[in-house]
C-alpha cells in the first residue's frame, strides 16, 4: 500500500523528457527509455505529467515549487526542447525549472536563455559532472548562486571529465548526487556515496537522486543529511505519497 506518512525531506519530481514525451528513466540506460506509463496521468504528454507529479508531491511550506527536468535530447548532443520547456513554465507560472540540458558550462547556459525569453528567470541550470567540459567551467560555477552542480556516477565509478568531484573548493552552493545506477530501479538509495560527498562540503544543500522507493528511503534520506531527493518512478508507481 502507498504510504501517507508526512516526508521528512523535499521530494522533488523530475520528468525525462526525449523527443517530446515524458520517457521512464531506467539506471541511466537512456537508449531503453520509453514513455512513461503512470498511475497519475493517461499518456506522457510533459504538461500533464507535470502537473500531475505536482499535485503529488507539493513542495513543503514556504519551499519554491520545483521540477527536475532532464533534457535527454540535449543530454545526447542534440538541441534544447525549448518549445517543451516553455509548456511547462506557462502552464504554471509560480513552477522552478531545475534544468539539465547537457551543459558544458556557464555559456551553454547563456546562449540558451534568450529563446525561454522572460521565463529563464524561472530556470536554474543543472550541471551534470557528466557533461562539464573543464575545471575552468567548474570554477564559474562557484560565483553563480543559481547554479546547481550533479554529481553523477554509474556503478560506483564518477562521471567526471572536468575533474569536478575532486574539487569541493569550487562546488556551488547547492549539489546533486545522481547515482544514474539507481533511477528506476527500485533498489534503495545510495546514502554510502551521498554521506561520503556531503562530508566534504555539509554547509551546502544536499540533493539525492535516484532509488527512492517509499517514505522508509526518504526517512533514512533524511538521516544521512539530503535537504531534498529527486523521484519520479515511486511516485508515477504509487509506493510514495508525498503529501
Amino acid at each position: 500500500m502507498p504510504s501517507s506518512s508526512v516526508v521528512p525531506v523535499q521530494v522533488i519530481p523530475v520528468i525525462d523528457l526525449l523527443r517530446g514525451q515524458v520517457v521512464r528513466g531506467v539506471r541511466g540506460e537512456r537508449h531503453a527509455y520509453r514513455p512513461i506509463v503512470s498511475r497519475l496521468v493517461d499518456g506522457s504528454a510533459p504538461v500533464d505529467v507535470a502537473r500531475a507529479l505536482r499535485a503529488t508531491a507539493p513542495p513543503p511550506s514556504g519551499r519554491e515549487a520545483v521540477l527536475y527536468v532532464a533534457d535527454l535530447d540535449a543530454i545526447q548532443g542534440g538541441p534544447a526542447q525549448v518549445s517543451v520547456l516553455l509548456d511547462l513554465l506557462r502552464a504554471q507560472p509560480e513552477l522552478v525549472l531545475w534544468l539539465d540540458a547537457g551543459f558544458a558550462g556557464p555559456a551553454s547556459v547563456r546562449a540558451l536563455r534568450p529563446g525561454l525569453g522572460a521565463a529563464a528567470a524561472r530556470v536554474r541550470p543543472v550541471y551534470g559532472s557528466e557533461s562539464l567540459a573543464s575545471g575552468a567551467a567548474l570554477a564559474e560555477l562557484a560565483a553563480d548562486p543559481g547554479a546547481i552542480l550533479s554529481l553523477d556516477s554509474r556503478l560506483e565509478r564518477p562521471l567526471d571529465p572536468s575533474g569536478s568531484w575532486q574539487r569541493p573548493d569550487l562546488w556551488p552552493r547547492t549539489l546533486i548526487v545522481m547515482t544514474l545506477d539507481r533511477v528506476g530501479a527500485g533498489s534503495g538509495p545510495d546514502l554510502g556515496t551521498f554521506t561520503r560527498l556531503r562530508a566534504l562540503a555539509p554547509d551546502r544543500a544536499w540533493i539525492g537522486a535516484g532509488g527512492v522507493r517509499d517514505a522508509a528511503d526518504l526517512r533514512a534520506s533524511a538521516s544521512a543529511g539530503a535537504d531534498a531527493w529527486l523521484v519520479a518512478s515511486a511516485l508515477h508507481d504509487g509506493t510514495l505519497h508525498a503529501d
